[in-house]
């Protein structure tokens, strides 16, 4: 087992200072790492991943180069994927919204790295699973048909949306709407920046001479997005996808097609590595609305089918583990003294502990542990853990 040195991002959309969680974290155990308060501090990588690869602390070796030296390490449920960890895990610090976007299936993204390898820069496929350490917004999914509609007749969208396009969305029924809302969806996406800004000022308008009390939760997101990203068609959006509110533990699996975008809160995520992201609103960056638009899933869904239902392991562990082969993650939660043993996994882990402080206990000996420490162990091996704090002991561990 041993601990690693992980590499944080300070993208504009993520929490200041002491507000983030990302700073918190790695304040604990690396304070020169994030000695600039004043700064966004969004995203705490860990894992191989070029962009920010983890090394090993003892030597600063970074991670997938020891890995490539010792590939037995790295167990039978990632060979298949090649010599290195097919997942990368994080810790995100959401203070502004990121974009509207979806992630294309593996068969879409080798079709789209080689079309336009200069946009999309792999083949992979990148399901992702968001675990929420503080209460989390964000937005995934289609939501009910029946409020989708409602939304139509009652928010700006009869106005933005053809007339022909709105009746037949108005007119669809659960056995027929799919096609009809994707041309909605396509005629509110494509609206010429001429109508959606001069639809977005009046509504603004109105939602500010309204008495906070008075709004509803949509009405009061489109206020904070019109904040962010200012006659964005992405502050429409929200009309159509379901607004999903997380507490700490609950989490959100997106699979490939799947529209959403994160709004706010702190998260632990988990993804497969890829960089392969389709964005259209809510965004600085190149967005690919054609794209989006073909590959979206349009299938309408009650906001809590959205939340992924974790299984009890031990009565430590809680095993979140999605459809996919690429990643599966653990929540261990531990507030006895004992000594507690952790299940083994078939693939190499890397956990992050979340809070308190105790020490690991595995073949080569012992090795202390505190909040934000990181360390990797490797496929096959035991381990147990002692607590050593009053507060209990939240850890999450990332496998295969």
């Amino acid at each position: 087992m041993m601990e690693l040195l992980c590499d944080t991002k300070s993208y504009a959309w993520g929490k200041i200072g002491g507000q983030s969680e990302v700073f918190s974290l790695r304040r604990s155990v690396d304070p020169e790492s994030v000695s600039d308060e004043s700064q966004p501090y969004a995203e705490l990588w860990m894992g191989t991943h070029p962009s920010g690869p983890s090394r090993i602390k003892s030597n600063s070796e970074p991670l997938k180069e020891f890995l490539e030296s010792q590939p037995d390490l790295l167990g039978s449920s990632v060979t298949q994927f090649g010599k290195d960890l097919p997942y990368l895990f994080k810790v995100l610090s959401v203070n502004k919204a990121l974009s509207i976007q979806a992630h294309p299936n593996k068969e879409h993204a080798e079709r789209l790295f080689k079309e336009r390898p200069n946009i999309y820069k792999d083949p992979n496929h990148k399901p992702e699973m968001a675990i929420a350490l503080t209460p989390f917004q964000g937005l995934c999914g289609f939501r009910p048909l029946q409020e989708i509609q409602k939304n139509v007749q009652e928010s700006p969208l009869k106005d933005i949306l053809k007339e022909g396009v709105a009746e037949a969305l108005l007119a669809a029924t659960p056995s027929t709407y799919s096609e009809a809302l994707k041309e909605a969806f396509k005629d509110l996406m494509t609206t010429p920046k001429e109508t959606i800004a001069n639809e977005f000022a009046k509504f603004k308008t109105t939602l500010e001479s309204t008495n906070t009390s008075d709004l509803n939760s949509t009405q009061r997101l489109f206020l904070t997005l019109a904040e962010q990203y200012p006659e964005d068609v992405g502050c429409f959006v929200i009309y159509f996808v379901n607004l999903v509110e997380l507490n700490p533990g609950e989490a959100l699996f997106l699979g490939p097609n799947l529209i959403h975008a994160y709004l706010s809160g702190d998260c632990i995520e988990c993804m497969a590595c890829s960089d392969n992201v389709v964005r259209s609103g809510l965004t600085p960056k190149l967005i690919d609305t054609p794209t989006l638009i073909e590959m979206l899933d349009y299938s309408c869904k009650p906001v809590d089918d959205m939340k992924f239902q974790p299984e009890q392991e031990t009565e430590w562990t809680t095993v979140y583990n999605p459809p996919v082969p690429d990643f599966a993650v653990v929540k261990i939660d531990i507030d006895s003294d004992s000594m507690i043993e952790i299940p083994k996994r078939s693939s190499a882990s890397i956990f992050l502990v979340i809070s308190g402080s105790g020490r690991y206990e595995f073949e080569e000996g012992p090795q202390s542990f505190q909040r934000g420490a990181v360390h990797f162990l490797g496929a096959n091996q035991g381990l147990k853990i002692v607590k050593q704090s009053q507060e209990k002991i939240v850890i999450y561990q990332a496998f295969c």
